[in-house]
């Protein structure tokens, strides 16, 4: 059987010399649309490792794992699994709860394989570092297209959006999202905790759509956010976390969540971006980000917006879910529930009943 497979050894070289890393049921079928196998996946992650690495290394990582493939059971690691290899690190990092815990570190190639080994599709990294893990140096937007709207839109609005970092002194870098959006990373100097880069979100995203209203909206529920392109800015918020570069995606066809040049971004059919397909690009034309981190910019002037956004009256917007009542949230109801429903109901409660949740439900829950 596919999944009973002997054990094989998959050779890595890292900066400690080759590394052997065991990968159990090999054959067994990850993807099986595409009929890719634990194998098939390891040896992808080796293809694309150093740029893989550049993208996750040095961060807390989250993993999501699928131990029957695609369309079986799926759970986020944060805590590192059992049997992780001596070699790979980890750091404490901390929740909107308060609490603390270890996540893993992929610091060489051989950790990502063994990720794999369990059963690991996609890596979601924080966006810090192991240093400093209470001030992001990456500033992360979600270009989601609402339903009526398409990827070209998602392109369109992540080049008006990096014109717009271009006049705050900031670079942005584009990459598929795996699906139809677009994500942007914008590299920045980690002198501001996360309240403060969500904030500096909320200022651009604002201004975004105060730009062109008809293909932008900052509206948290659904309800309300039309035939747009949402521009999420809650990933900026501590423990919400994107897929990473180069990292594969829970959808049938394999696809990889890829790094773009600006010129290639709407060129390119994001749907082509698959395990199969991106290591030959890679090796053909290199890492478009790889050098990204030497542009680190200031957000001072993204949180220069936000406050003039304040002074005209514009407060602050939703958390995610799993976060405590913040200072200045609007309360968390879809503006369509009458006031009779909210009376007596605590916030938190809110989004224990489906019916009234039109937001984007939190991934996992903390610390699994």
């Amino acid at each position: 059987m596919a999944g009973k497979s002997a054990a094989v050894q998959i050779e890595v070289e890292g900066p400690e010399g080759t590394r052997s890393v065991r990968l159990s049921s090999p054959e067994r079928v990850l993807y099986p649309d595409e009929g890719l196998t634990k194998k098939d996946l390891a040896e992808y992650v080796v293809a694309v490792g150093p740029a893989l690495v550049r993208a996750l290394g040095d961060r807390p990582v989250s993993l999501e794992r699928f131990p029957e493939g695609l369309g079986g059971e799926r759970f986020y690691s944060k805590n590192p699994p059992r049997g992780v290899p001596a070699y790979a690190r980890s750091v404490t990092v901390t929740y909107p709860s308060g609490r603390s815990h270890p996540q893993l570190v992929v610091d060489e190639i051989a950790t990502a394989v063994w990720a794999v080994q369990m059963n690991t599709l996609t890596f979601h990294p924080w966006p810090v570092r192991s240093e400093n893990p209470d001030n992001p140096d990456e500033l992360r937007l979600d270009l989601d297209p609402q339903p009526g709207r398409d990827y070209q839109d998602a392109v369109t609005a992540a080049r008006q959006l990096n014109d717009l970092l271009a006049e705050l002194g900031l670079t942005g870098y584009a990459k598929s999202s795996g699906n139809r959006g677009v994500h942007v990373f914008v590299p920045i100097r980690p002198d501001h905790e996360f309240l403060d880069v969500r904030h500096a979100a909320i200022g651009i995203g604002r201004e975004l759509q105060r730009r062109d209203p008809d293909l932008v909206t900052m509206d948290w529920w659904k309800e309300e956010r039309g035939e747009r392109v949402f521009v999420d800015f809650n990933q900026c918020t501590r423990d919400r976390t994107m897929a990473g570069a180069y990292s594969p995606r829970p959808l049938p066809h394999a696809p990889v969540s890829t790094p773009l040049t600006w010129d290639e971004l709407g060129s390119i059919d994001p749907r082509t971006l698959t395990v199969r397909t991106v290591p030959q690009l890679l090796a053909d034309r290199g890492d478009p980000w790889e050098s990204m981190h030497g542009d680190a910019g200031d957000i001072a002037p993204a949180l220069a917006l936000w406050q003039k956004d304040l002074d005209n009256g514009l407060g602050e917007l939703p958390f995610p879910p799993d976060y405590p009542k913040m200072p200045g949230e609007p309360k968390r109801a879809r503006p369509s529930v009458s006031r009779s429903d909210t009376e007596g109901i605590a916030d938190r409660d809110w989004y224990a009943d489906p019916k009234r949740w039109d937001g984007d439900r939190p991934k996992e829950p903390e610390g699994s």
